[in-house]
């Protein structure tokens, strides 16, 4: 029974480590092609992007002091190696995408600029990863 009971916890324990969600979550379904059906350059505001993206990840100013907002979302899932056992102690990996938005304002706080960008990403532990 004690057996039954360590694999079950064992199950659960590398379930909820098997995957991993990071950033804005609003990112999630979106692609370069949906971003385009809502921040239009010339006219939507700094107001509506907040309220449909909510706060940036980063934001900055560029030397001619126009604003920059950063937004990142990543979703990774553990590889089938990191599930066995000794093994994933000397080479573990994850692997997903990366999601980031970037949105210029002019200084009437109205969108001049934008790009979406989605990428893959592989993330390695262990010892033989270094």
């Amino acid at each position: 029974m004690n057996f039954a009971k360590l694999t079950a916890l064992a199950l659960v324990t590398v379930s909820l480590v098997g995957c991993a969600s990071v950033g804005n979550e609003t990112l999630r379904k979106e692609s370069e092609t949906s971003i385009q059906g809502k921040i239009v350059e010339g006219k939507t505001t700094k107001t509506q992007v907040r309220e449909i993206f909510g706060s940036p990840l980063k934001a900055s100013f560029t030397d001619s002091g126009l604003e920059v907002w950063n937004y990142e979302f990543s979703n990774v899932s553990a590889d089938a190696i990191s599930y066995v056992p000794i093994v994933n102690l000397f080479g573990a990996s994850a692997s997903g995408t990366k999601k980031e938005l970037v949105v210029l304002f002019d200084k009437t706080n109205v969108v001049q600029r934008f790009t979406m960008n989605e990428s893959a990403v592989k993330n390695k532990t262990g010892l033989f990863n270094n």
